[in-house]
């Protein structure tokens, strides 16, 4: 992948997850707020608790930091996955968030 195509959809990531934030507020009470700096998404949880996503453009990488760990995904063509082979990173996010907020949420592309 070009740094041009990471940056896209790295781009795309990080906006869908503005809006999932966005959908979840509209739609539940669970109070998220989201900050983004850059490449960098800080998502806060009513009980103060945090989950950080941002991009490692050397490594053409998204990182992410919950309370279960830190996680580093890699766009394989069709989704962002873990590093590791644990999964794709929405399903994360989403399992990450609900535990940390108390409640089920829901995060995808």
């Amino acid at each position: 992948m070009t740094d041009t195509e990471y940056l896209d959809r790295a781009e795309a990531l990080l906006v869908a997850i503005e809006l999932a934030c966005d959908r979840i507020n509209e739609l539940t009470d669970a109070d998220i707020d989201n900050q983004r700096v850059g490449g960098m998404i800080t998502i806060t949880f009513a009980n103060h608790s945090q989950i950080i996503v941002n991009l490692q453009k050397p490594l053409q990488e998204v990182w992410m930091a919950a309370r279960a760990g830190g996680f580093h995904y890699r766009y394989d063509g069709q989704a962002w996955m873990d590093t590791k082979g644990q999964g794709e990173f929405f399903a994360h996010l989403s399992r990450y968030a609900s535990e940390q907020s108390g409640q089920s949420l829901t995060f995808s592309s």
